[in-house]
């Protein structure tokens, strides 16, 4: 295994540990799907989950990612969980997404209906 590979194993197995702890029981590291790729963590309903283990943030091409991703997965929405720069624990790492996801997750959240 690549030292990358194993960086992203170790971060995708922190992420689903941390889920797990705070109520995600079926949250686990997804297995390789090709060329649909459906994120790194499953077992969160309507939620691809991207993980990241890189110092030098490519935002914009993560998200491009990510909404493919979600995209395969027929998920609602799509986030990817990055490591921030001396931080350790994921529930102190950055969780990014799109505006449009962002605002389905408000209005589920909140019980805000679809017009």
């Amino acid at each position: 295994m690549s030292r990358a590979r194993a960086k992203g194993t170790a971060a995708e197995t922190q992420v689903v540990a941390y889920l797990q702890s705070m109520g995600f029981i079926h949250a686990e590291r997804r297995a390789l799907n090709g060329a649909k790729d459906r994120g790194d963590i499953a077992g969160v309903p309507s939620t691809v989950i991207e993980v990241k283990s890189q110092l030098k943030a490519e935002l914009a091409e993560w998200l491009k990612e990510t909404q493919t991703e979600r995209d395969n997965d027929k998920a609602l929405w799509g986030v990817i969980w990055h490591k921030r720069r001396g931080k350790q624990f994921p529930g102190q790492w950055y969780v990014t997404t799109s505006g449009e996801d962002f605002v389905k997750l408000l209005r589920m959240a909140l019980g805000i209906e679809d017009q």
